[in-house]
């Protein structure tokens, strides 16, 4: 049986649509207004492996901050949905993944519990036309309703958009092989993961 979710969610502000698949095959079909954005799902979706089909429209004329943010609160109810009890999940995974100059770790724990940790040191205000700022609210967003823990850290970098993206392929790995299924017992001494 597939592990997928699908949510759809509209508001004054936005329309946000998500569709996935866990144990896919990297296909994504994205569209949100935001291009930099857009990239940054598709990377999601090729390196973890899983199917990723995002609509979204919003208040762009105002600015892209909630089309960014309740991409995340969506793609983090699907992603929860799609995880179910989350029995027989290896649960806890890190990786790392360079762009060039830039490396980037992501930790991740899918034992139901939602932080994040994001540290990305000194950014620009701007990656093209893309607030940096909305990179670590879409992260936040994210994990929340994702309800999973999210420690990224990128180590070291200069140029802006490989730090991010680095980060993004890390989170990515990260969440393919915490997502794996355990050949046997528990990722919780209680037995069960909440």
């Amino acid at each position: 049986m597939g592990r997928s979710g699908s949510v759809e969610r509209k508001t004054g502000e936005t329309f946000v649509r998500v569709r996935l698949e866990l144990d896919g095959e990297g296909r994504a079909e994205i569209s949100t207004g935001v291009g930099f954005f857009d990239h940054l799902l598709h990377l999601l979706a090729h390196h973890s492996g899983m199917d990723l089909e995002v609509e979204a429209e919003g208040d762009t004329w105002v600015d892209d901050h909630h089309t960014v943010e309740d991409t995340g609160l969506v793609l983090g109810r699907a992603l929860d949905e799609a995880l179910g009890d989350r029995s027989g999940l290896v649960r806890f995974a890190d990786a790392s993944a360079p762009l060039i100059e830039a490396l980037s770790t992501a930790v991740v724990d899918l034992g139901g519990r939602s932080h994040l940790t994001c540290n990305l040191g000194g950014m620009p205000e701007k990656i093209g036309t893309f607030d940096t700022e909305l990179f670590p609210e879409f992260l936040r967003a994210f994990t929340q309703y994702g309800r999973f823990t999210l420690h990224l850290n990128c180590h070291y970098g200069e140029n802006a958009h490989h730090k991010v993206e680095s980060g993004v392929k890390a989170l990515a790995l990260a969440l393919r092989a915490a997502a794996a299924r355990r050949t046997s017992g528990s990722a919780s001494t209680k037995g069960v993961i909440d």
